[in-house]
Formats: structure tokens, sequence, C-alpha cells
């Protein structure tokens, strides 16, 4: 029996690098959801959410189809670097932000919309600009919503196995993550080594699952978690 650490710093490495990418995109993108009034904005917020309900493989092939060879994107890519975005760690990345991006969107915006509007017309008031108010009233009162988003995302990334493996394959060392690695062994019927990698992605993700929740015990309106594949 054992465990393939390879992997796990692997899949660590990516959810960090998708972590910081949803903290820089989604920041802006949920105080628009949280504060516009704009008539169509559900729509936003629908292509949003969608990787909540969309089956993983539909998500990945469009994104492998968007990142390959004959896409634009693709093209582009590779007359830069001399190969495409498909099976590649720089590929996994987007795929991962877009597949993770509802579980640091939503909890940022919940927390964004729970700010009290009465303090954002005292700052501005004050003479505080919006980009002030924003940094020094609006992200201090959503530190919980905030640490929230972060910690489901980082954990979903960590446990995502259709998208990586339609956008990555199976490359060890560059898109084989731990998802992956626990498939790899079962189908080799080495379930002792599935076990035990199984075990500490286990227990990874439920600390830190509980750390969030234990911090939050005493607020209200925690963002439920949505079914993740």
């Amino acid at each position: 029996m054992s465990i393939d650490w390879q992997s796990f710093r692997l899949t660590i490495e990516l959810a960090v690098v998708v972590s910081a990418i949803l903290l820089i995109v989604g920041l802006p993108l949920a105080s628009w959801l949280a504060f516009s009034r704009w008539r169509w904005k559900f729509f936003v917020e629908a292509i949003v959410a969608l990787p909540i309900v969309l089956p993983p493989t539909v998500l990945g092939f469009y994104v492998l189809v968007a990142l390959g060879s004959r896409s634009p994107l693709g093209q582009w890519w590779q007359s830069l670097t001399g190969h495409t975005l498909a099976f590649t760690f720089t590929g996994l990345v987007i795929g991962s932000v877009l597949y993770s991006l509802p579980f640091a969107v939503q909890p940022f915006t919940s927390s964004f919309s729970s700010v009290d509007r009465k303090l954002l017309a005292a700052s501005a008031t004050l003479g505080g600009s919006p980009l002030r108010t924003f940094f020094r009233v609006v992200i201090p009162l959503s530190v919980p919503g905030l640490v929230t988003g972060m910690v489901l995302a980082f954990a979903h990334t960590m446990g995502e196995f259709g998208v990586v493996l339609m956008i990555g394959g199976n490359i060890p060392g560059v898109t084989r993550t731990v998802s992956i690695d626990i498939y790899d062994q079962v189908q080799a019927s080495n379930y002792a080594a599935a076990n035990a990698t199984a075990l500490v992605l286990l227990v990874l993700c439920f600390a830190m699952l509980a750390t969030v929740y234990g911090l939050n015990r005493r607020t209200s309106g925690v963002w439920t978690v949505g079914p993740v594949k």
C-alpha cells in the first residue's frame, strides 16, 4: 500500500492557484451581483451557478474544445508556447476556475448582500469613494462569507474528477490529480492504496469544512453548499 504524494502536491498546487484566481475574479463579480440593479442580472447569476448543476463531463468537453488546437484561444496559445492548453496544468487551472466559480462567488455575493445599506450610505456621506467603501466597509463585514467561499472553492477543486479528466487526462506530475489517482487504483484493483489516498483526502476536506462551519456557527445565513460532482 502506497500513496502517490506527487498527485497530492499537484492537487494542492492546483487548488491554491485556482483559489487565488477566484479571489481576484470573484470579488468584483460578486460585488456587481450584490449591488447591481440591472434587470437582466439573473442571466449572469444563472451562468455563474451553471457548473453546480451541469454534468462535469459536459463542462469538461466544452472547455476541452475551447482549449483545443482548432479554437482561436488554442491556436493563439500554441503560437506563443508551441503547444495547446489541453492536457496541461494551465488548462487544468482554466477548467477548474470555471468549475469552482460558483462555490466562491455565491458565498461572496451572499455576504456582500447582507451588509447594511445604511453603512454604505454613511460612508458615501463622509466622502468615501465606492472603492474605499468596498475595502473599508464591505470587505471587513463580509469576512466569514469570504472565508467560506475560499475554503469551499479550495476543497471543491481538490475533489473534482470529471472536468480534470476531460481537460488534463492522466499525465503523472502534470495533470494527474488525487481523484484521478484514486480512480486508477480502483481500476487496477489496488483497493488498499485507493482507500489510503481517499482517506487522506476525506480528512483534509472534512477538516477544512469543519473549520469554516465552526467559525461561522454564531452567524446566520451561512451559504448552503450545492451538490458536488
